[in-house]
């Protein structure tokens, strides 16, 4: 997968168009569409990252782990399971209630 089409791919991830992820991180609408020609700038590079929250790493190939501070072994969270079986889940530092968490797992449970 190239830096162009990985960018694509977490952009479309994070609902962002490629136009809206180069403003949103200083640079020109159109500049991440030449990054199939010409490799960007490490310092462009690292914006667009910094704004799709992943590593440069990540974007470049390196690694299929998003987040530099991700460790490899350690495994994902099933938040249906974690939902269903009450452990305490928080956002923005505050616990989240019980009616939340009842909404959460419907909108999870219209996924499958």
């Amino acid at each position: 997968m190239t830096l162009l089409s990985r960018t694509k791919k977490i952009s479309k991830l994070r609902g962002l168009s490629l136009d809206d992820l180069a403003l949103k991180a200083g640079l020109s609408s159109k500049s991440i569409y030449n990054w199939d020609r010409n490799s960007p700038k490490s310092e462009n590079l690292q914006k667009v990252a910094n704004v799709l929250n992943v590593s440069t790493d990540y974007l470049l190939g390196r690694t299929d782990v998003m987040n530099a501070y991700s460790n490899e072994s350690e495994k994902d969270i099933d938040i249906k399971n974690a939902l269903e079986n009450d452990i305490m889940l928080a956002f923005d530092g505050k616990p989240i209630s019980d009616k939340y968490k009842r909404i959460i797992l419907e909108l999870l449970s219209e996924e499958d």
